[in-house]
């Protein structure tokens, strides 16, 4: 007895394609390498340059936008006592978790190169506000470093 070749409907053809793809964009997504954190290496100079910058009087408050959005404040002074001249400085700011793991790191300017220099031996006042901090975070003042500077002239 002869048996009669079995045909698939073109539903059936298409879930297998879509599954297929699926299966194929997962296995790409899940080998792909660790994307690589950068810390903004500094130049040597700008790493020397460190110490002649200070950051003070900082706090942090929470509001709420007009979205409903909680939004974090930092805000604080930057004092340049060193000789020269900055068109912009970026920080990092690192919040923690209850556990003290890193939850979120941000690179933001505090002195922005559209702006004036920050001369030497002058103070600005800085604001940054975040509104894309995750849950769990430990409601504490971030970990501030220098990230970056750029000299002027």
């Amino acid at each position: 007895m002869a048996t009669a070749p079995r045909r698939f409907s073109a539903v059936t053809i298409t879930l297998g394609a879509v599954l297929l793809v699926a299966v194929i964009g997962v296995g790409l997504y899940v080998s792909r390498p660790a994307p690589k954190r950068s810390e903004g290496q500094a130049s040597a100079e700008a790493k020397a340059y460190v110490p002649s910058l200070q950051l003070s009087d900082v706090t942090m408050k929470a509001s709420e936008n007009f979205m409903k959005q909680r939004v974090v404040e930092i805000e604080g002074k930057i004092t340049n006592n060193g000789p020269r001249p900055l068109r912009s400085v970026d920080i990092y700011c690192i919040f923690y978790g209850v556990d003290g793991r890193e939850l979120h790191r941000e690179r933001v300017p505090i002195v922005r190169p559209t702006g004036a220099l920050l001369g030497s031996h002058q103070s600005r006042p800085f604001r940054l506000p975040f509104d894309t901090l995750p849950d769990g975070w430990n409601q504490a003042v971030p970990r501030m470093y220098i990230a970056g500077i750029d000299f002027a002239g």
